[in-house]
């Protein structure tokens, strides 16, 4: 800027020559700082910074998962038909990394209430679902398009206001099935339904409701 650095003042963003309109924005100075010509060697090229900071106290993250399901009482099988989720995880930067966030988790949890599970031999201890052959993770036809939305509440114990999210969807998922599931099997005597809800148990605890 041909100025002495005492010269140059600094205000929202923009260095300015003290007593004239000549300035420049430090987005310009960042690009010039890559570029090695005119730059002192003791400067380096480019600019960095790093920092660290961690929260005194924990965030909150909340939400409500609803969900409809549909089930064959001759066969067990289960439709997931319609998933609602709102999640407060505070102030959201970015909205579509949020999105995957929360789809990922419900999906996870879906899978955790309805196909997955670790089987072992009950004689040689022998591990039967060591493979995604056998495991049985949840496809995309296991889901619905989920309805969603964020109730953005701002944390309070950290500058940017943000709560966790990665977990947000797993938390809410499986009970949310379940509780569906027993519900829609409640008028049959259904009580209780161990996870994963597979269509064989779902089937096999309607006939013991109806057979006890």
């Amino acid at each position: 800027m041909e100025a002495d650095a005492t010269d140059i003042e600094f205000s929202d963003g923009v260095f300015t020559i003290a007593g004239t309109d000549r300035s420049m924005p430090i987005t310009e100075v960042a690009k010039a700082s890559f570029r090695p010509a005119g730059i002192p060697a003791e400067l380096g090229v480019g600019l960095d910074g790093t920092g660290a900071y961690a929260a005194v106290q924990p965030s909150f993250p909340n939400g409500c998962h609803i969900c409809e399901v549909e089930i064959d009482p001759e066969t067990g099988l289960l439709t997931l038909d319609k998933y609602a989720v709102i999640d407060d995880i505070g102030v959201v930067i970015n909205p579509m990394l949020a999105d995957g966030q929360i789809h990922g988790g419900i999906a996870q949890g879906v899978g955790q209430a309805l196909t997955e599970e670790v089987i072992f031999d009950a004689e040689s201890g022998q591990l039967m679902t060591g493979s995604l052959m056998d495991y049985a993770m949840p496809f995309a036809d296991t889901l619905p398009s989920f309805d969603m939305a964020f109730h953005e509440v701002p944390c309070q114990s950290n500058p940017i206001g943000v709560k966790g999210a990665g977990e947000g969807g797993t938390v809410g998922a499986t009970p949310a099935v379940i509780s569906a599931i027993l519900d829609a099997l409640a008028p049959l005597g259904v009580e209780d339904m161990a996870m994963p809800a597979t269509s064989q148990r779902i089937w096999q605890a309607i006939e013991n409701a109806r057979h006890p």
